[in-house]
Protein backbone atom coordinates (compact mmCIF):
# COMPACT_ATOMS: atom_id res chain seq x y z
CA UNK A 1 0.00 0.00 0.00
CA UNK A 2 1.20 3.31 -1.20
CA UNK A 3 1.82 6.34 1.66
CA UNK A 4 -0.40 8.93 1.45
CA UNK A 5 1.72 11.34 2.53
CA UNK A 6 4.62 10.89 0.67
CA UNK A 7 4.49 8.27 -1.99
CA UNK A 8 6.29 5.70 -0.76
CA UNK A 9 5.60 2.38 -2.34
CA UNK A 10 5.67 0.09 0.85
CA UNK A 11 4.03 0.08 4.48
CA UNK A 12 3.36 -2.10 7.09
CA UNK A 13 0.05 -3.26 8.80
CA UNK A 14 0.27 -2.42 12.67
CA UNK A 15 -3.02 -3.36 13.47
CA UNK A 16 -6.25 -5.04 11.77
CA UNK A 17 -9.46 -5.66 12.91
CA UNK A 18 -13.20 -6.22 11.78
CA UNK A 19 -15.31 -3.66 11.02
CA UNK A 20 -18.62 -3.46 13.20
CA UNK A 21 -20.73 -4.98 10.88
CA UNK A 22 -17.86 -7.98 9.99
CA UNK A 23 -18.39 -6.70 6.03
CA UNK A 24 -14.49 -5.48 6.00
CA UNK A 25 -11.20 -5.00 7.60
CA UNK A 26 -9.98 -1.73 9.16
CA UNK A 27 -6.46 -1.79 9.04
CA UNK A 28 -3.86 1.24 10.67
CA UNK A 29 -0.76 1.21 8.93
CA UNK A 30 2.71 3.33 9.31
CA UNK A 31 5.24 4.29 6.54
CA UNK A 32 8.81 3.49 6.99
CA UNK A 33 9.71 6.03 4.81
CA UNK A 34 8.15 9.39 6.50
CA UNK A 35 6.52 7.41 10.37
CA UNK A 36 3.31 8.61 9.38
CA UNK A 37 0.15 6.34 10.03
CA UNK A 38 -3.34 6.03 8.40
CA UNK A 39 -6.32 3.75 8.11
CA UNK A 40 -7.65 1.18 5.28
CA UNK A 41 -10.10 -0.26 4.62
CA UNK A 42 -10.10 -3.68 2.98
CA UNK A 43 -13.64 -5.18 1.47
CA UNK A 44 -14.99 -7.47 -0.67
CA UNK A 45 -15.79 -6.46 -4.45
CA UNK A 46 -19.15 -7.62 -5.56
CA UNK A 47 -19.84 -7.66 -9.08
CA UNK A 48 -22.15 -5.30 -10.27
CA UNK A 49 -25.75 -5.60 -9.95
CA UNK A 50 -27.76 -4.16 -13.12
CA UNK A 51 -31.90 -3.46 -11.87
CA UNK A 52 -34.61 -3.24 -14.48
CA UNK A 53 -36.86 -0.45 -13.76
CA UNK A 54 -40.54 -0.86 -14.60
CA UNK A 55 -39.95 1.47 -18.31
CA UNK A 56 -37.19 -1.40 -18.86
CA UNK A 57 -34.37 1.35 -18.20
CA UNK A 58 -31.34 -0.06 -16.68
CA UNK A 59 -30.01 1.22 -13.81
CA UNK A 60 -26.84 0.36 -11.17
CA UNK A 61 -28.10 -0.78 -7.84
CA UNK A 62 -27.99 1.45 -5.30
CA UNK A 63 -28.18 1.21 -2.02
CA UNK A 64 -29.17 4.57 -0.89
CA UNK A 65 -32.28 4.33 -2.97
CA UNK A 66 -33.26 1.54 -0.43
CA UNK A 67 -32.19 3.47 2.63
CA UNK A 68 -34.15 6.87 1.63
CA UNK A 69 -37.57 4.53 1.05
CA UNK A 70 -37.19 2.81 3.83
CA UNK A 71 -36.28 6.23 5.95
CA UNK A 72 -39.16 7.98 4.37
CA UNK A 73 -41.61 5.16 5.34
CA UNK A 74 -40.45 5.07 8.42
CA UNK A 75 -40.69 8.84 9.21
CA UNK A 76 -41.98 9.98 12.71
CA UNK A 77 -42.16 6.80 13.49
CA UNK A 78 -40.83 4.92 16.33
CA UNK A 79 -38.47 2.63 14.70
CA UNK A 80 -35.07 3.11 15.68
CA UNK A 81 -32.36 3.80 13.28
CA UNK A 82 -30.31 0.78 13.81
CA UNK A 83 -33.31 -1.50 13.18
CA UNK A 84 -33.43 0.58 10.04
CA UNK A 85 -29.77 -0.14 8.94
CA UNK A 86 -30.56 -3.81 9.98
CA UNK A 87 -33.40 -3.89 7.69
CA UNK A 88 -31.74 -2.46 5.14
CA UNK A 89 -28.42 -5.29 5.30
CA UNK A 90 -30.80 -7.81 5.76
CA UNK A 91 -32.87 -6.84 2.02
CA UNK A 92 -29.36 -6.10 0.49
CA UNK A 93 -28.23 -10.00 1.42
CA UNK A 94 -31.37 -11.03 0.43
CA UNK A 95 -30.92 -9.28 -2.98
CA UNK A 96 -27.43 -9.95 -3.40
CA UNK A 97 -28.04 -13.66 -2.18
CA UNK A 98 -30.17 -14.44 -5.47
CA UNK A 99 -26.80 -14.07 -7.08
CA UNK A 100 -28.42 -12.72 -10.42
CA UNK A 101 -26.92 -10.36 -12.09
CA UNK A 102 -29.54 -8.08 -13.30
CA UNK A 103 -32.82 -8.08 -11.18
CA UNK A 104 -36.18 -6.83 -12.17
CA UNK A 105 -37.35 -4.12 -9.24
CA UNK A 106 -40.42 -5.22 -8.55
CA UNK A 107 -38.51 -8.16 -7.08
CA UNK A 108 -36.41 -6.02 -5.01
CA UNK A 109 -39.96 -4.02 -3.92
CA UNK A 110 -41.61 -6.69 -2.90
CA UNK A 111 -38.30 -7.80 -0.31
CA UNK A 112 -38.55 -4.50 0.92
CA UNK A 113 -42.33 -4.68 1.51
CA UNK A 114 -41.73 -8.03 3.43
CA UNK A 115 -39.22 -6.39 5.65
CA UNK A 116 -41.41 -3.22 6.19
CA UNK A 117 -44.00 -5.56 7.23
CA UNK A 118 -42.01 -7.41 10.09
CA UNK A 119 -40.99 -3.75 11.34
CA UNK A 120 -43.60 -1.28 11.30
CA UNK A 121 -47.40 -1.53 10.03
CA UNK A 122 -47.37 2.26 9.33
CA UNK A 123 -44.48 2.38 7.38
CA UNK A 124 -45.33 -0.70 5.42
CA UNK A 125 -48.41 0.82 3.89
CA UNK A 126 -46.86 3.78 3.48
CA UNK A 127 -44.15 2.14 1.15
CA UNK A 128 -46.60 0.26 -0.32
CA UNK A 129 -48.97 3.31 -1.05
CA UNK A 130 -46.13 4.24 -3.44
CA UNK A 131 -44.74 1.48 -4.77
CA UNK A 132 -47.90 -0.39 -5.60
CA UNK A 133 -49.39 3.04 -7.07
CA UNK A 134 -52.44 3.16 -5.23
CA UNK A 135 -55.21 4.77 -7.03
CA UNK A 136 -58.27 5.15 -4.93
CA UNK A 137 -59.23 4.53 -1.30
CA UNK A 138 -60.62 1.27 -1.56
CA UNK A 139 -57.64 0.27 -3.11
CA UNK A 140 -55.77 1.42 0.01
CA UNK A 141 -58.30 0.11 1.85
CA UNK A 142 -57.96 -3.30 0.74
CA UNK A 143 -54.24 -3.33 1.80
CA UNK A 144 -54.76 -2.43 5.69
CA UNK A 145 -56.94 -5.36 5.92
CA UNK A 146 -54.58 -7.66 4.93
CA UNK A 147 -52.45 -6.43 7.01
CA UNK A 148 -55.51 -6.38 10.01
CA UNK A 149 -56.10 -10.30 8.85
CA UNK A 150 -53.17 -11.70 10.43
Amino acid sequence: MKCPYCNHPDTRVIDSRPVEDDSSIRRRRSCDECGKRFTTYEKVETIPLIIIKKDNNREQYNRGKIERGILRACYKRPVPTDEIQKTVERIETKVFSLEEKEIPSHIIGEIVMEELQNLDAVAYVRFASIYREFKDVNTFMDEIKKILDR
